[in-house]
This record gives structure tokens, C-alpha cells and sequence, in this order.
């Protein structure tokens, strides 16, 4: 059954759309009240394309929060339970964002372009109210808005080729998590080594939206001799490679102790950091949960869902698959699961599933791949 979705103020556009629509998108979702694509219509070229070429992703979905003014630093610091002393300017790192309970609620890269400047380059949630919220909350002095900033991102093992063609060689220096400010016939972008994919590429940070077609153009003609094709986050190469999901794999108790982010959480942050109180006692008293990989005993070719399916150990339930995909790679079903503690790897589990049927699984470490 095809279904569409109902136009509406509510639901953005990116500035890359009609380019994508013209290179044959096939589907949407919605992402930061935006329209996010999710295929072309050829899911198996397209994750080929990604593990072995090069592929062009409209990820402008990925909003930034801007924070910026005289107590910029002190407000990013109290956001996040990392400790950012040793931040420099034109680098991202990866943090958590976590409420006053310790549970995280978006796992953003911050990026650093002055010493009181900043972006949040945010998951799937509001965080410019969140932001707002606490900044009036310790009536700290800063501007906080949602700039003219437009991800679109180049992955794949080519992907620093079709990039230095854009751009030039100089690009190749970026390391990882790194960005500089350049520009290609006037399009102004801020360049960071950075994708949601463990194969390696860039995110072009278009800051102008009135040039996002011109820039998607110019990308494909640089990536033609690489065979430079659209893409999009590709859903069964994260489960591969352990990626965390904000809001699939995580809910509204997740901590980042049980999502792999302990090692961006830094228990000796300043005590006016929301949620480090919490986190400590999390930390102290011992975490009730933890992610794992699952190898998934089923006939046939699982398709990618995000979907929670329970997992069971003599009749009682120890956790929840929060994704599962067929593995091109590996040519078996796989899933990312979040299950209790004591629940170690190679146990076997039942797994049943929200259509009701039921397949034994092995827990396994995490990444894959």
C-alpha cells in the first residue's frame, strides 16, 4: 500500500529537494520537521555504492542550534556532561545531551568555530527550545537560533577523491571530526570530516540555501568519474557498523552508559552541568541495561525496521531489538538490541516479534563490522 505525505508549513523542505526529486528520491520521512530522503528505489546499488564507492546524502535534516555571545562557552558546557576545556575551535566532537534524570536526549556533534561561537549539529528533537529553556533558566547571555546551515554529506571509501576535485587537495588534511570554512564559484560551506557511516567522507555544511541545487549539481559532475550516485544514511550499514539511533535505540530512560557514550561522559564536569548529578549516581549504583548485537535465526531476508521486538529468556522478557537488517556482508540477519545487564554475548535468546512470530537468536558484541 503507497502512501504519501500531506504537504503542510510544518513539514520543511530542503534546500537540496528538487534536486533530489529530479534524481528519482523515492521516499521520505520526516526528521527535524523536515523531509528527510530515505531511498532511490535501488536499496541494494545504493548500499554497494556507499561500502565500496561514493554517495551524496541530503542530510539537511541534521539542523544546527547556534549559540553564540559573551556566555556562549559556559552554556554549551552546561548542556553537555563532557567536559569541553580542550575544545578547539574548527573541531567537532561528539557529545551527549541529557535531561536533569541523566537520560539522554540527543546525541549531537558540537562543533566549535570561535571561542564563543557554537553549533549543536542535532539529532531528531527540539533541541533549540531545550537550549533556549536553559539558558533563561541560568539567565546567561547568549543568542541562541536555527542558522542558514544545510548539511548534505559525501561517504564512501571515495569519497576524499570526489571531494578534493570539488574543493582541492587540501581537503585531504582534515582530520577526523575537523572543518574549515571554504567555498566552490561563491557557495559559501563549512567542510568537516564527518558522516553517519563508518566508511568514511565528508559533510558539507551549505550555508547559503539558496544554492543548494547549484552545490548538488556540482557534486555530481566532480563525482562522475568515481560513479557518484544519491544516497541516504544508510539504514543497514549502521546496524553493520553499531551506529547509535537517538530515539530508535534509545527511550525515554536510555543513559548513555547503555549505549556505548560512557566514554563522552565525564563524571568530574562541573556541577552545574545538567543531568551530571544524576549521572553519577547512575554511574555509582551500576546500569541496569546495555546494548549488544543479536545474530537473528530466521528464514529469509529481514528488511531494515527500527521497530521494537522483544527479546525472551525462559519465558521471561530480557530486552527489546530496537533494529534488525540482513546483512549483505555478513549474509545473515543481525540486530541491535538493548537488554538487561546480566544478558552477556553468545546466550541464546528468543526473539519474537511485533507480527507475532518467534526465532531464536545469539547475542553477540557490538560493532558487527
Amino acid at each position: 500500500m503507497a502512501f504519501t505525505i500531506s504537504p503542510s508549513p510544518r513539514v520543511r523542505r530542503s534546500p537540496f529537494f528538487s534536486a533530489t526529486v529530479e534524481d528519482g528520491v523515492a521516499s521520505f520521512s520526516p526528521y527535524n520537521h523536515m523531509l528527510m530522503p530515505t531511498g532511490y528505489g535501488d536499496p541494494e546499488g545504493e548500499y554497494w555504492r556507499l561500502i565500496n564507492g561514493v554517495s551524496m546524502w541530503d542530510v539537511s535534516v541534521e539542523r544546527q542550534v547556534e549559540i553564540s555571545g559573551p556566555d556562549a562557552a559556559n552554556l554549551v558546557q552546561i548542556l553537555v556532561p563532557r567536559k569541553l576545556d580542550k575544545l578547539k575551535v574548527n573541531v567537532g566532537w561528539y557529545v551527549p545531551i541529557c535531561d536533569h534524570r541523566g537520560t539522554i536526549i540527543n546525541d549531537p556533534i558540537l562543533l566549535k568555530l570561535e571561542e564563543n561561537r557554537y553549533w549543536f549539529s542535532i539529532a531528531d528533537s527540539d533541541m533549540l527550545l531545550w537550549t533556549r529553556a536553559i539558558a533563561a533558566e541560568r539567565e546567561l547571555d547568549v543568542d541562541i537560533f536555527e542558522p542558514d546551515v544545510s548539511p548534505l554529506a559525501i561517504q564512501g571509501p571515495k569519497a576524499d577523491d570526489v571531494v578534493a576535485a570539488l574543493l582541492g587537495e587540501s581537503i585531504r588534511e582534515i582530520k577526523h571530526f575537523q572543518f574549515k570554512p571554504m567555498s566552490v564559484d561563491g557557495i559559501p560551506l563549512m567542510v568537516a570530516r564527518s558522516g553517519w557511516s563508518k566508511q568514511g567522507g565528508f559533510e558539507l555544511y551549505l550555508m547559503d540555501a539558496s544554492r543548494g541545487y547549484d552545490l548538488w549539481q556540482k557534486i555530481k559532475v566532480a563525482g562522475e568519474p568515481w560513479g557518484i550516485g544519491p544516497g541516504n544514511p544508510n539504514a543497514v550499514e549502521r546496524v553493520e557498523s553499531g551506529l547509535l539511533s537517538w530515539g530508535g535505540d534509545t527511550d525515554d530512560y536510555t543513559n548513555p552508559f547503555e549505549v556505548r557514550m560512557e566514554r563522552y561522559v565525564h563524571l568530574d564536569a562541573p556541577d552545574d552541568v545538567v543531568g551530571i548529578k544524576a549521572l553519577r549516581e547512575i554511574h555509582a549504583a551500576g546500569i541496569k541495561r546495555h546494548q549488544v548485537g543479536v545474530f537473528i535465526n530466521v528464514d529469509g531476508q529481514l528488511e531494515y525496521i527500527d521497530r521494537v521486538s522483544e527479546l525472551q529468556m525462559d519465558g521471561s522478557v530480557v530486552g527489546k531489538i530496537t533494529a534488525h537488517a540482513w546483512s549483505r556482508r555478513l549474509k545473515r540477519n543481525i540486530g541491535i538490541a538493548l537488554v538487561n545487564i546480566d544478558l552477556t554475548v553468545g546466550k541464546t535468546v528468543e526473539i519474537v516479534f511485533q507480527d507475532g512470530r518467534v526465532a531464536d537468536g545469539i547475542t553477540t558484541e557490538l560493532p558487527f563490522i
